[in-house]
């Protein structure tokens, strides 16, 4: 059945884009910005554990996967078909503990645990031919992804602290050097080390084993969620919100923390 569904969904992409002005207009580069947008979406459902969010949301990019492979047969480049045969036969390759290679590959861990098969992931890509265990992490990923991703990959290759209570004293660390370059008052130095105590809570946050975007995105949207409370009580009682004061408006924030905590 999901074979048939999938066939269909090939099949309408094509359709659409012999007979649909808007579909046939369409470029790799006029659909990467859409692309981008569709996967913030599917994150946002996922945050919020919309389980039929995240349907919609796949199938979306499930669309977009299969409109860049029409796109690629119509160059002359790849086809669908190459594209799920790529992928097929790179988690067989990758899975040696589950997949035995014919011949042994020097230099893997025997897997006993989800750590030994990141490991060996690692091992695998730069016997692949990348040239670094960080090659893998795209240059456009938001910043606060990209850290998390440098990390875990660094882990791999036992680049890491032994403990969470050591990652936090980096965290203090960086807070003091913080403070000095505050104290400086120079703007380069205050980013740099804001920077680097950014960096130090990202990586006190995986010690944790807490998503530092997910973390930071569930702030966000307690303080939307909060702010526009706050917004709407001012306005039942007949107040403008920039006309209060900071006090009164801080009356109101704890107000709508109360009523909504």
């Amino acid at each position: 059945m999901s074979q048939d569904a999938f066939n269909r969904l090939v099949q309408v992409m094509d359709e659409l884009r012999e007979k649909c002005p808007w579909d046939r207009k369409q470029t790799i580069h006029t659909l990467r910005q859409m692309t981008i947008e569709e996967t913030y979406e599917l994150g946002d459902a996922i945050i919020e554990e919309s389980w039929g969010g995240i349907k919609e949301e796949l199938g979306d990019l499930l669309l977009h996967i299969v409109f860049y492979s029409r796109i690629a047969q119509e160059q002359a480049q790849f086809s669908i078909t190459d594209v799920l045969s790529g992928i097929t036969a790179k988690l067989i390759k990758r899975h040696p503990h589950i997949y035995p290679p014919d011949a042994e590959i020097s230099g893997l861990k025997e897997v006993r645990s989800e750590e030994d098969v990141k490991k060996n992931w690692e091992q695998l890509k730069l016997k692949e031919g990348k040239t670094s265990v960080l090659s893998g992490v795209p240059r456009s990923l938001p910043a606060v992804v990209k850290a998390m991703r440098l990390q875990e990959k660094a882990r791999q290759v036992g680049f890491e602290w032994e403990s969470a209570p050591q990652v936090w004293e980096k965290v203090t660390e960086e807070t003091g050097e913080l403070r000095e370059a505050v104290a400086t008052g120079k703007a380069e130095a205050m980013e740099e080390e804001f920077g680097d105590l950014l960096f130090s809570l990202i990586n006190y946050a995986r010690f944790l084993k807490i998503d530092a975007e997910a973390a930071l995105e569930r702030t966000n949207k307690k303080f939307i969620r909060r702010f526009t409370g706050m917004e709407q009580l001012a306005a039942a009682n007949g107040n403008n919100l920039a006309a209060l004061t900071l006090e009164e408006m801080d009356a109101l924030w704890n107000q709508i923390k109360s009523e909504q905590h």
